[in-house]
């Protein structure tokens, strides 16, 4: 790669400017990947003013322009961050910025209401794979109990999905020497599961077995979180410092940013590339295999409801545009959520308590229209081999602008009416701090 000083300027400033923007709003670096006293400075330094780091993002987008543009797809990767970042310094000022006009300039994404006669569509479907009679909420309660998993299989359940997972990651994109991934499982916590990045080429991911986890569920945690989702991401940028030291914008994981959509997308699309269909009999029987207690045919149902049940994944998303947009009573939300993702109130009221978190209520819109966006980039028709393109989003990730115009999508506001959007697994609560957080 040529160098571009200009660029390069740019970036190093970048990296500077995520840090201190972590010391305002603590979270929002998912991981530092850069050498650990750059961190270290940065936080003896005396705390920022929100102000002046939105000053300096819309500065070094000024710089930026001036700047050689011999890659051009680098420039608007950093046109784009910075845009974020401005925004969310404003935010952590005080300033008002309207809900999907948020949205928009942290992700590149206009946001509307999905359509309610698709989610009807899908419950159609839903009712016709369930069987049976009577209310579906209650048939899919049903459904989702008859896959619990034991609380006594669930870490032995846990360590077969992440070897089987990591070796079909190695295989198929390649994993650094030495990476790893220590698992934790507590008893009791307000969320499913979390991964963080501890360095060098190491995440933790910690697990909630209080909750209840689902024979179906641990494959998408863990390939969400782990292989070959963030976890992967990381260690493969982080075995690459010369790669870093080249790019050094790529030293910065920022959640609520192009970045964050980009990634957690491709995290939700992940287990599909690797595994492929079929992933929920495949689950089943490696499970079998550990001795953990699996029904290969519950798993392969287990795999069709939650293709249903991802085409309600936008669900998530108008309840924000309900509470941050059009400002209904949390009554309202709460009862859109119960109806159309057929969950207990309960579950309900903790979707909600995420949803209207100041700090994290644009978050599931990455869940939304990232695999949105992805999906017809990564796995839709194309001479290149779809785990050449994980590779490709995982150690050079497009842009939002370059997804669109590669696959010829369509405009962001059409999010009204969601055609190819597909979230896999959707979280709906993270940590304040910087881990991914995930829960079902």
């Amino acid at each position: 790669m040529v160098a571009d000083p200009g660029l390069d300027a740019v970036a190093r400033a970048y990296v500077g400017l995520a840090l201190r923007l972590d010391r305002v709003l603590p979270g929002v670096l998912d991981a530092h990947l850069g050498a650990p006293e750059d961190a270290a400075r940065v936080a003896g330094e005396t705390a920022p003013d929100p102000d002046d780091l939105a000053r300096e993002a819309e500065h070094l987008r000024g710089e930026l322009a001036r700047a050689g543009h011999g890659d051009a797809a680098r420039a608007a990767f950093l046109d784009a961050q910075l845009r974020a970042c401005r925004v969310l310094a404003e935010r952590a000022g005080g300033r008002e910025v309207g809900f999907v006009d948020e949205v928009e300039r942290c992700f590149g994404v206009r946001i509307a209401s999905g359509d309610p006669d698709r989610y009807r569509e899908a419950h159609r479907t839903l009712g016709a794979l369930l069987g049976g009679t009577g209310d579906l909420a209650g048939r899919l309660a049903a459904h989702r109990d008859g896959d619990r998993l034991a609380p006594e299989h669930l870490s032995r359940g846990l360590r077969a999905a992440m070897a089987a997972l990591r070796e079909r990651t190695a295989a198929t994109v390649g994993l650094p020497p030495d990476e790893d991934v220590v698992l934790e499982v507590v008893d009791t916590a307000p969320w499913s599961g979390f991964s963080r990045w501890v360095g060098p080429r190491r995440s933790a991911v910690t697990v909630n077995a209080g909750i209840g986890h689902r024979v179906t569920h641990l494959p998408l945690l863990v390939a969400h979180e782990a292989y070959p989702g963030h976890h992967t991401e990381h260690c493969r940028l982080a075995a690459d410092p010369d790669g870093l030291a080249v790019r050094p914008e790529r030293q910065v994981f920022l959640a609520r940013t192009p970045q964050s959509l980009v990634a957690e997308g491709a995290a939700e699309l992940g287990l599909e590339v690797v595994v492929g269909s079929g992933w929920g009999r495949w689950n089943a029987e490696v499970l079998v295999a550990a001795g953990v207690p699996a029904d290969p045919e519950r798993g392969a149902l287990g795999e069709a409801v939650e293709a249903v049940m991802a085409r309600l994944a936008p669900v998530r998303q108008d309840a924000a545009l309900m509470l941050h947009d059009q400002h209904r009573p949390a009554e309202e939300v709460v009862a859109h959520l119960r109806r159309w993702l057929l969950v207990d109130e309960p579950r309900a009221r903790r979707m909600l308590e995420f949803l209207a978190h100041p700090r994290w209520r644009t978050h599931t819109t990455t869940y939304v229209e990232g695999a949105r966006l992805l999906r017809p980039w990564l796995l839709g028709a194309d001479p290149q081999p779809v785990t050449a393109r994980l590779a490709r989003v995982l150690d050079d990730p497009p842009t939002v602008a370059e997804l669109r115009g590669e696959t010829g999508a369509v405009a962001p506001s059409a999010a009204s009416r969601p055609r190819t959007g597909r979230a896999v697994w959707a979280p709906w609560l993270r940590r304040t701090v910087a881990p991914h957080r995930t829960s079902r």
